[in-house]
């Protein structure tokens, strides 16, 4: 069966005053209807620049001259990279929806919110305003906005930062979409909020049936909405699997370094929290090997001198380690290597 959504080997360049910068690296995952899928890495990774490819938005002010994207983005069998402007304006908020990080700066101040989500109903589902108004209190009270008849008219500095990001989540619900891209949606959020917010992603998916692409620099934040986690790294996925597999059988060193990154509740107070030493490689240079290699103490030669390909653990659980060559000797996750 074919999937919803099918991205093989993105690469996108943008060209800088320092050179092109490859920040998408011959990426490949999939997305199938009702599934959550995380891409988890650091800022810098690719991860939203990826994201945005789905839609065509990352033209920016400098249109197309200023980035090359290539590969293919296949979405209900056509590809979303050789779709004319006005094909992709259909696909835009209509059949593929974002929640972008900062609710504030996706908001207009000067209008109601009511408006706001309305004329999305109004443009893609062809809705009279007086419909466009029902679907909308529909959609207030569908996120938990209480008294959607009076918060229909009010503005967005009349709402909390929670509750802001509970109205952008209904503009994009909108207008009925295949699949949710959520753009790190609840980083501004404070920790009892951003729970608020993904337990309420996960209540209305269930609901609508639709696909969720999940992006966010924090595992923790995922672990209980994600079907599948991609992690990552400089600009290429370096482990995919099934959330279990990602959390208590994960391969590749730069996931163990995400995973031991995140605070533990049982810790001993004053216990130095773990980072990951080193910084992620400057891709306008070009990259030789594994680009973790420089940041991995269980690094081998051959990795500062060839790429590894993605090794198979299970039929759902993908590395891009020469750890798991069989040549290779064992690592251990919790101990110093031993070579």
């Amino acid at each position: 069966m074919a999937h919803l959504l099918e991205v093989s080997n993105l690469n996108i360049s943008f060209n800088t005053s320092a050179g092109l910068l490859r920040a998408v690296r011959g990426v490949n995952f999939y997305l199938d209807k009702g599934e959550t899928l995380a891409i988890a890495g650091e800022s810098g990774c690719g991860k939203s620049v990826t994201a945005k490819s789905l839609m065509s938005l990352l033209g920016g002010g400098g249109g197309k001259a200023a980035f090359s994207i290539d590969g293919s983005i296949i979405f209900d069998k056509r590809d979303i990279l050789k779709m004319s402007e006005k094909e992709l304006e259909k696909i835009r908020g209509g059949r593929i929806a974002m929640i972008f990080q900062d609710p504030m700066s996706a908001l207009n101040p000067l209008m109601t919110i009511g408006k706001q989500i309305s004329e999305g109903i109004i443009l893609h589902q062809g809705l009279n305003k007086k419909a466009a108004r029902q679907k909308t209190l529909e959609l207030l009270d569908l996120v938990g906005i209480n008294e959607p008849q009076i918060r229909y008219k009010q503005y967005p500095h009349q709402f909390s930062g929670g509750m802001r990001q509970r109205i952008v989540i209904a503009i994009a619900l909108s207008c009925q979409p295949q699949i949710l891209i959520a753009d790190e949606p609840t980083t501004a959020l404070d920790v009892t909020i951003q729970a608020q917010i993904l337990e309420l992603l996960k209540v209305i998916q269930k609901k609508s049936g639709i696909a969720l692409l999940f992006i966010t620099h924090d595992l923790g934040v995922v672990a209980n909405i994600a079907d599948r986690i991609a992690v990552m790294y400089a600009g290429k996925i370096v482990e995919t699997g099934l959330c279990d597999e990602i959390f208590y059988d994960p391969r590749h060193p730069y996931t163990w370094g995400l995973l031991d990154s995140a605070p533990d509740i049982n810790a001993k107070a004053g216990a130095p929290l773990f980072n990951i030493a080193g910084s992620p490689p400057n891709l306008i240079f070009d990259v030789k090997g594994d680009a973790f290699a420089p940041r991995n103490k269980w690094a081998l030669e051959i990795d500062f001198e060839k790429e590894p390909p993605m090794f198979e653990i299970s039929a759902t659980h993908y590395a891009a380690t020469w750890l798991l060559d069989p040549r290779a000797p064992k690592a251990d996750r919790h101990n110093p290597p031993p070579f």
